[in-house]
């Protein structure tokens, strides 16, 4: 597709608001467009790419606690969904839960117009048929007891509480699903949701513990191959991987990392036509894990070869005393010809790659602390 008949639009979601950044076609020049919510917490903003007018945005205000609201106009109007997420009373003899907020939303697969899946804090999966006004508990999962046992506790110390993220329809099949859990593994279903089963087998977890409980598993961001929906990547508490499906032992591609720099970090974000494509944007993971980037010196980290050899992307970038880092939903591409990169950082800085990462320039600054970032096209 052309660029020159691309405008592009960055969605980024903070804690205190969202944002929508319009750009021109050559992807130089960006005007602001917010905040909106100004003072809540807004941890996803996504649009719908099956009818590219609807946006969905999770959010956590002082007044209604943790809902979503609904645009059909790209941000000029908004409406709350009639029935937010939230969990059902207690079954199975099990503790009751409530919704604290939801972390991460997903439009459905083509063939199913109206479909939304969202996943909440603690561990929930929800779905929506109605285009995002109403959601109930979707699957067996948020009530199954062993499903509940590899949760955790909503202590169990992930920073803002554990999540259930990275939500994946195959394009080719709407009953091919997988999701990931901070904590609690990654997981596949092959029959439109009604059984789930963990794909943890080659994932590494903290020394100590047992590798074959999914309790502790704590993958950060696992994402499809647009380009080969057999190809998986994902960034995770214990290093990069990928996997080749039909195959279900999860290969590390960040031991070829620089050893000073290390394979830890939170986002992933894989080229649209390119499997063997993928950008990294590591953090600190020394033992207390500072949650800056090594040495306060960011870089994002290209591979060519599906993992094999990393090239550090730093041009633009500050080169000392920048400690911050970049969240598991803030960062993504668009699919132009010359793929454009954005991230978003815990400082509140908005950064931008016209050509795949070589480098890099600063569209926003003094925004709060940013959670997600996504982009697409203009309507």
């Amino acid at each position: 597709m052309s660029a020159n008949h691309i405008h592009p639009a960055v969605l980024v979601a903070t804690r205190k608001g969202a944002w929508i950044f319009r750009g021109d076609a050559s992807r130089q020049h960006w005007r602001a467009d917010g905040p909106h919510f100004l003072g809540h917490i807004i941890n996803h903003m996504v649009l719908d790419p099956r009818d590219g007018r609807t946006l969905l945005a999770a959010a956590s205000t002082g007044h209604l606690g943790p809902t979503i609201f609904r645009s059909t106009d790209f941000g000029a109007s908004w409406k709350e969904a009639e029935r937010p997420p939230a969990f059902g009373p207690a079954v199975n003899g099990l503790e009751a839960r409530a919704v604290n907020h939801t972390f991460a939303l997903t439009p459905g697969h083509s063939a199913q117009p109206d479909v939304w899946f969202a996943g909440t804090s603690p561990q929930g999966l929800f779905r929506s048929d109605d285009g995002g006004r109403s959601w109930s508990p979707y699957s067996c999962i948020n009530d199954d007891p062993q499903y509940r046992k590899w949760f955790g506790t909503v202590q169990d110390g992930t920073p803002d509480g554990p999540k259930l993220h990275s939500i994946i329809i195959d394009p080719r099949d709407p009953d091919h699903l997988y999701f990931a859990m901070s904590g609690g593994g990654v997981h596949e279903s092959v029959d439109g949701g009604r059984h789930f089963a963990p794909l943890i087998e080659g994932l590494q977890v903290v020394e100590g513990f047992d590798a074959t409980d999914a309790s502790f598993h704590d993958p950060h961001c696992v994402r499809l191959c647009p380009s080969n929906p057999n190809r998986l990547y994902q960034q995770n508490h214990c290093g990069i991987y990928r996997l080749d499906r039909p195959a279900s032992r999860w290969q590390r591609i960040g031991v070829s990392m620089p050893a000073e720099v290390g394979d830890i970090g939170f986002p992933i974000v894989v080229h649209p036509r390119d499997d063997n494509t993928l950008w990294v944007f590591p953090m600190d993971g020394t033992d207390v894990w500072p949650r800056t980037s090594p040495g306060g010196r960011p870089a994002a980290y290209v591979s060519h070869n599906g993992g094999d050899s990393w090239v550090r992307l730093d041009r633009g970038l500050p080169g000392a005393q920048a400690w911050w880092t970049v969240k598991r939903q803030a960062m993504c591409a668009d699919a132009q010809d010359v793929v454009g990169l954005y991230f978003g950082t815990t400082s509140g800085e908005l950064w931008y790659s016209r050509d795949e990462g070589e480098s890099w320039a600063c569209m926003a600054q003094h925004l709060p602390e940013i959670y997600a970032v996504e982009v697409t096209e203009l309507p």
